[in-house]
């Protein structure tokens, strides 16, 4: 099975972890500090602070900037934990529907903000880089601006991104990253928060470790925390899998415009990173298409037929409001573009351990499945 996405573990990498195996230190050692450096010099961006995972950093930066009890503007199309972690620290999302680019829709924001019940407590903006493609920041942040709202970009698919040259990681208040293993680059589980802001950092490092604050042999602790660090093996993985980022992201774009060629003007579906504008540089987390709505109905048929041609597929994601427990706690919503995203969707493998051979296996496969579906 060639998977949608998966981890490239090269020699040098398990060298690097068995390397701390035999360090003085498997946790709070200098491992993490220099690969916290080394993203920070990367992203061009003040702090970093790496965690557990992505979700831990989501968490922690949603109670950092005191968003309890209060309102977060947020997409419905994301993994759920960009939203489950506001409901874990007492704030109410907010959904605004998508673009057909997957990401939130700057001209919808007004709307959502002006038809909310409690427009005062509305304190945040979380958006999500669809796929590895940024959103559109300047919009965002002009929205930010205007209503004095925290910018959270939940970029756990764009690690290695760009919005109009920069990094992404150094365009809101607060980026979070995934480094889970089918992310652009991995330490197996793990999480990383990039900031400008010192006040936030050092907040941020409280919540990592137990709201302990230690000034030599004086520990006080005014606040709570959790145990949400990065042990240094998972460091040791980061700090030699950094440096193959960019060849990484490299390879994906290879495939992924591979794919645009492939599918040009075909008749079945559109595949998302054709439209990539030229300002934005993406991870290629995901290569996703939107299928016709002939299709929809057909879609699972065509998932199982790709999957048991060893083609990796995966939907990338059903609408977060849609879920049993945010139907509970919000109700009924409607949002169609993201519900028509949902039936329309679907990812094809793309990653760095993929070849172009592999590539045209898949897209061939698939064009040929969606004529037969089509008949």
């Amino acid at each position: 099975m060639n998977p949608y996405s998966t981890q490239c573990i090269d020699q040098d990498d398990i060298d690097s972890v068995v390397r701390a195996l035999q360090g003085a230190h498997l946790a709070q050692g200098p491992l993490l500090e220099a690969f916290e450096n080394a993203l920070a010099a990367y992203l061009g961006v003040k702090h970093v602070i790496a965690c557990n995972s992505a979700t831990s950093a989501l968490l922690m930066t949603y109670q950092a900037l005191g968003l309890a009890e209060q309102i977060a503007i947020t997409t419905p199309i994301s993994f759920v934990a960009t939203a489950n972690m506001l409901l874990a620290c007492q704030a109410t999302p907010l959904f605004c529907d998508i673009g057909a680019d997957g990401n939130l829709d700057p001209a919808r924001l007004e709307e959502v903000y002006h038809t909310c019940a409690h427009p005062q407590r509305i304190k945040a903006l979380v958006s999500v880089d669809y796929g590895g493609r940024s959103v559109e920041v300047e919009a965002l942040r002009a929205f930010c601006t205007r209503h004095q709202l925290y910018f959270i970009s939940d970029s756990s698919h764009a690690l290695g991104g760009s919005y109009r040259g920069q990094k992404i990681g150094a365009l809101a208040d607060a980026t979070i990253f995934s480094l889970h293993a089918i992310k652009p680059i991995t330490t197996a589980e793990g999480g990383l928060i990039a900031t400008h802001s010192t006040e936030l950092y050092h907040q941020l490092k409280l919540l990592r470790a137990h709201g302990v604050e230690n000034q030599g042999f004086h520990v006080e602790v005014s606040g709570y925390g959790y145990n949400f660090r990065m042990n240094e093996l998972q460091a040791a993985l980061g700090l030699s899998q950094l440096p193959k980022l960019d060849r990484f992201i490299a390879v994906r774009e290879e495939i992924a415009c591979f794919y645009d060629r492939l599918f040009t003007d075909n008749p079945y579906f559109t595949p998302l990173h054709a439209s990539l504008p030229a300002h934005i540089t993406s991870s290629n987390h995901l290569y996703a298409i939107l299928l016709n709505s002939n299709l929809w109905e057909k879609k699972n048929a065509l998932l199982q037929a790709l999957l048991d041609a060893q083609i990796g597929v995966q939907v990338h994601y059903k609408p977060i409001h849609t879920f049993k427990l945010y139907q509970e706690r919000l109700g009924l919503l409607h949002l169609p573009k993201a519900q028509d995203f949902y039936q329309a969707t679907l990812s094809l493998p793309c990653h760095q351990k993929m070849t172009l051979a592999l590539a045209q296996y898949s897209a061939d496969t698939l064009l040929a499945l969606c004529a037969q579906l089509s008949g």
